[in-house]
């Protein structure tokens, strides 16, 4: 698959943007919606699969119902050059962290991080700034979702015209 997305046809655009709508839906019901059989729905999601277009199905849940109500992002600053992949191996070791990205700027990463409490956040930030190579942090707890419907905000995500 090209990087650009060119491989794809206005067929495949539609199966992605129905399953980006509702991962759920059959193929059979979207075969109807785009006038497709569902065996041929079924043989194009197997190919975006394989060329990993797809890279699976999840099912999102709130992070309040499960008791995570402290949202923040911190950006880490290492000392010396910190490679990206000892940050993904301090990260895997901290299971609130949600997200973690390197970055251009002045921070060397931006983890997203989910707490159950601010005191909870708290212990987390101190491990991490634990970690030898990190220099220093800094903090922002995420007040509200502006976009209340994106997958940051525990929701999911509504499917782009890809068409």
């Amino acid at each position: 698959m090209s990087r650009r997305g060119t491989d794809l046809d206005e067929l495949d655009r539609k199966i992605i943007a129905a399953l980006m709508a509702d991962a759920r839906a059959s193929l059979r019901e979207i075969g109807v919606s785009i006038g497709l059989s569902a065996p041929a729905v079924k043989r194009r999601v197997d190919r975006l699969r394989e060329q990993e277009v797809i890279a699976g199905f999840t099912t999102v849940v709130k992070p309040a119902a499960l008791g995570w109500h402290t949202e923040a992002y911190v950006e880490v600053f290492c000392d010396g050059a910190a490679p990206p992949r000892r940050l993904a191996e301090v990260v895997r070791n901290h299971p609130e962290v949600h997200s973690a990205v390197t970055v251009t700027g002045r921070a060397d990463a931006i983890l997203h991080i989910r707490a159950l409490d601010v005191a909870h956040f708290e212990d987390v930030l101190e491990r991490i700034r634990s970690e030898p190579f990190v220099k220093a942090t800094n903090s922002f707890i995420v007040l509200s979702h502006l976009l209340p419907s994106s997958p940051e905000a525990g929701s999911g995500s509504i499917a782009p015209d890809l068409t």
